[in-house]
């Protein structure tokens, strides 16, 4: 009998209480029975209820996992340590801001099974500012692009999809999860590809990162 495949979800949290629930629920309808999955809420230094919705998650659910960073460490960090402790064939990275779309999770999945180790979600129809989100991640993708020769279009998306060997070769810092797609071709000759995903306007809370980092091609949506 074909062993069915595992999938971990890893997704970095940042005072984001309100978002806890819904995105867990949303997780829990989009991979339902389909696989067996984990997902792993890094909570990396939370000022506000976002570990006590966390924890009230995970006693609810075993497939829940908790990660609890000391302080906070950044986004980068957090996703490090998702990818460490994630044990599934297939790991996917999320933002835990509800603007990317679990649903959009099987279709990344079932891309990577063509034969990619990477596929990475880029948001069609984006739902952010234009001056202070979309013009400073267009700019910055192209400098991306140009530099690594790696053509993915948005590297600002966190959605993602990995193979379980490429995980384990991959090392972050700073603000490398960026960087991600062509760090893995130029290291490990990663085979990548991409695929449309949704993307929503931020309902709850407020963004953690500014046009200040653009400078430092820091395009997040979380």
């Amino acid at each position: 009998m074909r062993k069915r495949m595992t999938l971990s979800v890893v997704v970095p949290l940042f005072n984001e209480e309100g978002n806890v629930t819904p995105l867990v629920e949303g997780v829990r309808t989009a991979l339902g029975d389909r696989y067996d999955w984990e997902l792993l809420l890094v909570d990396d230094g939370s000022s506000d209820g976002t570990l006590q919705e966390v924890m009230a998650a995970a006693e609810a659910e075993h497939r829940i996992r908790p990660l609890v960073m000391g302080r906070q460490f950044g986004q980068t960090a957090a996703m490090q340590a998702g990818l460490e402790h994630a044990t599934g064939d297939v790991t996917i990275t999320m933002d835990g801001d509800r603007q990317n779309d679990p649903a959009d999770i099987p279709r990344l999945v079932e891309k990577l099974m063509e034969g990619y180790d990477l596929v990475a979600g880029y948001r069609k129809d984006r739902k952010d500012r234009l001056l202070t989100r979309k013009v400073p991640s267009w700019i910055a993708n192209r400098i991306i692009r140009w530099v690594s020769g790696v053509p993915i279009r948005d590297n600002g998306c966190s959605l993602k999809a990995y193979r379980r060997e490429l995980v384990d070769s991959i090392q972050l810092y700073s603000d490398l999860h960026r960087f991600i797609p062509a760090v893995s071709v130029a290291t490990v000759g990663a085979r990548v590809a991409e695929v449309p995903v949704r993307h929503y306007p931020r309902r709850v809370g407020t963004s953690k990162y500014g046009l200040s980092r653009t400078c430092l091609l820091y395009t997040s949506d979380a």
